[in-house]
């Protein structure tokens, strides 16, 4: 396992017109899962007035365990009533697999890079 400094730190967190999106870092586990979600909720209630999308940006993110679908499952049902929230993973990653086979995919759309997450 990689040493990262601050394993609950966002990689980043950029607002768009109605849209924040949100870097996840490169592990998400049991022990950074709840600072995690505390952090996004954070984010959730700073923006919850005009927040419409929600984009969890797993692209940088090399392993990810159940806990990591638990943090995007709790924060769907966690958005404001007309927020909504979709997910980037890399095609073939650890992260998007992850999704796949605990069929999480059903309830939150993954797309495979952020233009694709931003348009649809």
């Amino acid at each position: 396992m990689t040493f990262i400094p601050n394993p609950c730190e966002l990689r980043d967190l950029r607002d768009l017109p109605g849209c924040t999106v949100i870097a996840l870092p490169p592990e998400i586990d049991f022990c950074n899962a709840p600072g995690l979600y505390a952090r996004i909720l954070s984010a959730v209630d700073a923006r919850a007035g005009r927040l419409r999308l929600l984009v969890l940006d797993l692209t940088g993110t090399h392993f990810m365990d159940s806990q990591g679908v638990r943090l995007v499952n709790d924060i769907r049902h966690r958005l404001p009533p007309r927020a909504l929230v979709r997910v980037v993973a890399m095609p073939g990653g650890v992260a998007g697999r992850v999704l796949e086979l605990t069929g999480a995919r059903r309830d939150v759309p993954v797309y495979d890079n952020l233009a694709e997450a931003l348009e649809s």
